[in-house]
């Protein structure tokens, strides 16, 4: 049986509660112990997902929370205007859902607490099982972990590395790199690029498995560790075709030391 990240999300989803459940990193939205929005500070929302890559006009979004905020049916009014289709307002809704309730869930998120009767604005569009959410959760802190298992990454302003010769660059892929300038973290390349902030993380820690971005060391406050010389030398090596493995094994040891 897959563990609880959160016992109260299922006594509450047993209850068939309604309500907001609030943590530190974010708050999950219940109505009849199901799921029907979720939101973190870490996560861009739905109107930023539809608004910063254009799909969504953003006097049309405002139009939305003034004439169907107060009545919690800002999606539908989203459809009912025909701004959005049907299915796009639910796959969009989905996604931020999943990205925000990754967040919230987290351990050491703080303590958790629920308000009954809350109800978010934007309106229910497809309630979620809790243990669905919960499920999710956990796949993907282990897909995370699967790809590159050191979390440093995922906090620390990141910096990009040119491609080894060879080496192949998706245009996904070079668009996070175009902000890999040291100053943005992960999750601000998300919210610059309208992303979800947990695909944006593990295409970061993609990049970094592939040498693609600088990678810092495990605990921030420790100086870096002594790399053997061999390891050290290897990004002179610009020429090398096997560039890329080298400076994953140089990132591993680094992180592990």
């Amino acid at each position: 049986m897959t563990a609880a990240v959160s016992p109260m999300l299922v006594r509450l989803a047993g209850e068939r509660a309604t309500g907001a459940l609030l943590r530190d990193q974010g708050t999950l939205y219940l109505a009849d112990g199901l799921v029907v929005h979720a939101e973190s500070p870490a996560a861009p929302g739905v109107e930023v997902m539809l608004t910063a890559g254009g799909r969504l006009p953003y006097e049309a979004w405002e139009k939305g929370i003034e004439q169907a905020g107060s009545r919690g049916a800002v999606g539908r009014f989203l459809v009912e205007s025909g701004f959005l289709g049907d299915g796009e307002l639910e796959i969009c809704h989905l996604g931020a859902l999943f990205d925000a309730a990754f967040f919230a869930l987290a351990p050491g998120s703080g303590p958790t607490r629920f308000r009954y009767g809350v109800a978010h604005w934007f309106g229910p569009v497809r309630p979620v099982p809790a243990d669905a959410v919960q499920r999710e959760t956990l796949r993907r802190r282990r897909l995370l972990d699967d790809v590159w298992p050191y979390a440093a990454v995922d906090t620390a302003p990141v910096v990009a590395r040119a491609p080894a010769a060879g080496q192949a660059v998706t245009r996904r892929q070079r668009a996070l790199l175009e902000l890999a300038d040291g100053a943005r973290t992960p999750l601000n390349i998300a919210w610059t690029l309208g992303r979800p902030a947990f695909h944006t993380l593990l295409d970061i820690r993609r990049l970094a498995a592939a040498g693609l971005v600088e990678t810092p060391p495990e605990g921030t406050e420790a100086a870096p560790p002594p790399v053997p010389s061999w390891v050290a030398t290897v990004s002179a090596v610009d020429t090398d075709p096997d560039i890329a493995l080298l400076r994953r094994l140089r990132d591993a040891l680094e992180a592990y030391l």
